[in-house]
């Protein structure tokens, strides 16, 4: 077993794991962070993105000691839920804009998703469709088609900008 200790979205974790956990099980199975789901174990689907030292990393390809002493931002991480129960209050413009946007059907990909466009906005916070379509590829959709993902991102580009967006479902 190996010591490891990391920042998982804020709070100090240390733990005595295998030295082969990939950082995706340590994740889940050892801290409890469900959202970051395992789609294909083998780097191609991105659903396990996550961020590492504040950029984009597919956790299935990082071993948990070799993200010893980082910074893990995953899904749960990103909102910040309200004490009054209204719980889509405290959601990151991302998260809000997949659900009003349908920016996803089954939902498997997202937390990758929007962990990709998280990193992609903070590079880039007025991105064309294309700059989107290219900030994404390596995360894979088989439902939606990427045309509502797309407008998802762009629209919650234009939320952290500042700029007037409504957020009505379905406008």
């Amino acid at each position: 077993m190996t010591s490891v200790q990391m920042n998982v979205d804020g709070e100090t974790h240390s733990d005595e794991v295998e030295p082969r956990l990939l950082l995706v099980h340590y994740l889940r199975e050892v801290l409890g962070k469900t959202g970051t789901n395992v789609g294909c174990d083998t780097s191609n689907c991105g659903a396990c993105t996550v961020h590492l030292d504040g950029r984009s990393v597919k956790s299935c390809t990082v071993l948990a000691v070799q993200a010893d002493g980082g910074d893990i931002d995953t899904i749960e991480g990103l909102a910040e839920f309200s004490s009054n129960g209204d719980e889509e209050a405290g959601w990151h413009p991302l998260q809000r804009a997949f659900h009003t946007e349908h920016g996803l059907q089954c939902g498997y990909c997202t937390p990758g998703m929007i962990m990709a466009a998280k990193d992609l906005l903070s590079e880039n916070p007025d991105p064309t469709e294309d700059e989107v379509r290219h900030g994404l590829e390596g995360n894979l959709c088989r439902c939606t088609g990427y045309v509502n993902i797309v407008k998802a991102v762009r629209t919650a580009a234009a939320e952290m900008r500042g700029d007037k967006v409504d957020t009505e479902v379905g406008a």
